[in-house]
């Protein structure tokens, strides 16, 4: 394992989303690569589960019961937690697009999404650049 495989490893990697099976593969997904990953069900999980200050990326699902990803995006802002925010959702439309990358989102994808993207998406997130993983 490379020096910047061992820094990345140590990063914690959140994963908020309602849909188990999409949270559980992302978190499959994310392991096999060598990332640390937390999984939450919803954003007051993600809020009151202790995680909040070592989270170094967050995977949000925008559409979700009670807070949405686009509140919790707020929230984290008003209480000045600076987490890169990767968006995920089966609902793309322009508008959402644009209200998660003006309040300062890291990536948006629409589900489905590949592999490929998630993976590229979390590693500029986290600050690597091209090529160095």
């Amino acid at each position: 394992m490379s020096a910047k495989a061992k820094v990345f490893e140590k990063l914690l990697v959140g994963v908020v989303d309602d849909d188990s099976l999409m949270r559980d593969s992302t978190v499959r997904l994310l392991r096999s690569f060598g990332f640390r990953v937390e999984a939450f069900a919803s954003a007051e999980e993600f809020e009151n589960s202790g995680y909040l200050e070592e989270t170094a990326c967050l995977i949000l699902d925008v559409r979700m019961p009670e807070i949405g990803g686009l509140e919790l995006q707020r929230r984290l802002a008003v209480h000045n937690h600076r987490i890169p925010i990767i968006f995920i959702t089966a609902y793309d439309t322009d508008d959402i697009r644009s209200q998660a990358f003006r309040a300062g989102a890291a990536a948006f994808l629409g589900k489905p999404f590949s592999q490929q993207s998630l993976l590229q998406a979390v590693r500029s997130a986290l600050g690597e650049q091209p090529g160095e993983f």
